[in-house]
């Protein structure tokens, strides 16, 4: 009988996140109203501008 081979297994690296978001959207207020411009109470979703929504940190 032919000798068994030992199943070699990968491990991927686990991903430390994202130190600005942590999710990949960070909450960032917005400007309203015709040519005033003033900043609106309410928050809006956006994308992680350093992580571009990964939610894992840049590796360099």
């Amino acid at each position: 009988m032919a000798a068994r081979k030992a199943s070699t297994t990968r491990k991927t690296a686990k991903h430390q996140p994202c130190p600005d978001c942590q999710t990949g959207q960070v909450s960032e207020a917005f400007q309203v109203a015709g040519r005033s411009k003033r900043q609106s109470d309410d928050r809006q979703e956006a994308l992680c501008l350093t992580c571009f929504g990964t939610g894992h940190a840049p590796t360099e």
